[in-house]
This record gives structure tokens, C-alpha cells and sequence, in this order.
């Protein structure tokens, strides 16, 4: 969310054309192409790959993609609010999700052992009295 050189002076742009920035950016050469997909992939990669061990609720891909799906929608929403002189694309957001879901798909064989020992599972009541 670097703001561009016209920050706050430009009106807020939006690509809601799936692929079409991709296409554009794989055109402008492969050094650019890898650096833009590979960050875009990392942006939520933490999140998918945290989430679902400390929350045991998140622990499951669909709960994981809606929940990076959001977040991006919410990053895209706020560059394109805050007028960043940033392009607000739909790209962003599929690559930002499927970032989070590698990553939960990474740690997938964690979530168990972490369910298992999870701090937050509904504990007893205590007993009065004693």
C-alpha cells in the first residue's frame, strides 16, 4: 500500500477484469512478471500459514480462502478509498488468496497436532467450591 507519486491528487483506479493486469504485467518482461506474482503471493502467505494453527476454527481451506479473500478485498478497498495512486485490481486479490492457501496447504499436516493442544477450545466450568 506504498502510495504512487500522485497520492491524494488522482481519483482511485479500479481493474475488475480477471487476468488482464497479469497478462499486462508477464508482457512488460519476466524479471517484473516474477517479482509482482511472488509478492502478491507472499502478502497473506503468514496469515495462511498462522491462522489455522492458532485458531483452531480457521482450520480448514475454505475457511482460510474466504478469510484471505477478505483481507485482500479489504487491502484493495482501502488503496482505492485512500486515492494511493494505486490501481485497486482483481488480480491482486487472486493472487493474494491463493498466496494464503498454498501456505495453509503447506502447513496443513501441523493442524492436527495443534487442535489436539489448542488453547482455544472450550474448557469445563469450574466447579464451585472447589
Amino acid at each position: 500500500m506504498l502510495p504512487g507519486g500522485q497520492a491524494g491528487t488522482v481519483p482511485g483506479r479500479v481493474s475488475l477484469v480477471p487476468l488482464r493486469d497479469l497478462i499486462e504485467i508477464l508482457a512488460e518482461g519476466p524479471l517484473r512478471a516474477t517479482g509482482q506474482i511472488v509478492g502478491n503471493l507472499l502478502v497473506f502467505a503468514a496469515l495462511g500459514l498462522l491462522a489455522p494453527l492458532r485458531f483452531t476454527a480457521l482450520a480448514s481451506l475454505p475457511r482460510i480462502l474466504a478469510l484471505a479473500a477478505t483481507c485482500s478485498i479489504a487491502v484493495e478497498t482501502a488503496q482505492y478509498a485512500l486515492r494511493l495512486d494505486r490501481v485497486s485490481s482483481v488480480d491482486d486479490v487472486l493472487l493474494n488468496t491463493a498466496g494464503a492457501v498454498l501456505a495453509a496447504l503447506a502447513s496443513r499436516h501441523w493442524w492436527r497436532a495443534t487442535a489436539k493442544a489448542s488453547s482455544d477450545r472450550p474448557r469445563p466450568a469450574p466447579v464451585p467450591g472447589r
